[in-house]
């Protein structure tokens, strides 16, 4: 008897780590189904089409993650078409470029409501579908560890002792207010949104992963953050170091752990690797 297939979901997918991501599932996902997603509908089926030239067959769904309603309508697809969700990777995110003149204030704004908010939001919407043994990996970044270790003493504190998502939220919250007085620098916070951002998501996996650990223990549900590195993407400019595949090698590691892997939970991986951010 076959295994039951298993379905797996990459936001952002398109282009860059996320299409790198949907690739190496396909190649690995024994009897699985892949949904390579985004926003516009056409870049995505562009996308589709390049894999389907490589033997690979991912399917399409329509997702933006600043759409509530986008999300709730994959989540309800997905339920009512699989019964549920075994893999999600979090990929899609935004950064402005160094030569942005858009005020700092509104570059946090911006940025914390994608790569925060709503990543946040569609782990909320999704975990819920998520099937016994799931994996759910979120992209964050290495300069969030960066930016926690540029913050004052006491928002260190204050990070490290959040129990829940909300707690999470409120500092993130209390952080873009700040950046939009211009005093954050002065109230114990870094000068660099994005980083901000992706510190954010590292402590929200880390509430979250307890909270569904302490209400469904038995499920073998991982939910995990990770830093892909330096990677040649229209977000770095083409500037990284590591291809699209390389960059993607670790987030797809963490979503095809095995059974028995419940100390990965929670964490946050770089190279494979445990990241202790605190």
């Amino acid at each position: 008897m076959s295994p039951p297939q298993r379905v797996a979901v990459v936001t952002g997918s398109n282009k860059g780590i996320g299409f790198a991501a949907v690739r190496a599932l396909c190649k690995q996902l024994d009897n699985g189904v892949v949904y390579l997603t985004s926003r516009n509908e056409e870049r995505g089926k562009e996308a589709v089409a390049k894999l389907n030239k490589e033997g690979l067959k991912p399917q399409f769904h329509q997702l933006d993650i600043d759409d509530r309603t986008s999300v709730e309508r994959l989540r309800d697809y997905l339920k009512k078409t699989y019964g549920g969700l075994d893999i999600l990777i979090n990929n899609a995110g935004i950064a402005f470029k160094a030569s942005s003149t858009e005020p700092f204030g509104s570059q946090a704004t911006i940025t914390m409501a994608t790569n925060y908010t709503a990543t946040i939001d569609a782990c909320k919407i999704l975990i819920p579908v998520i099937k016994p043994g799931g994996r759910v990996v979120s992209v964050a970044s290495f300069t969030g560890k960066m930016a926690f270790d540029k913050m004052s003493k006491e928002n260190q504190d204050r990070l490290t002792a959040t129990k829940t998502e909300e707690d999470v939220a409120l500092l993130m919250k209390e952080f873009v207010e700040a950046a939009n007085k211009g005093d954050h620098v002065s109230k114990g916070w870094p000068d660099w949104g994005y980083a901000m951002t992706k510190l954010g998501v590292i402590g929200a996996v880390k509430a979250l992963a307890q909270k569904n650990q302490s209400e469904n223990p038995k499920d073998d549900i991982l939910i995990m953050a990770c830093c892909p590195g330096y990677v040649d993407t229209d977000m770095t400019s083409n500037k990284g170091k590591k291809t699209p595949d390389e960059g993607a090698d670790t987030p797809v590691y963490l979503a095809m752990l095995p059974p028995g892997s419940a100390g990965f939970n929670g964490n946050m991986y770089a190279d494979r690797a445990l990241v202790n951010v605190w």
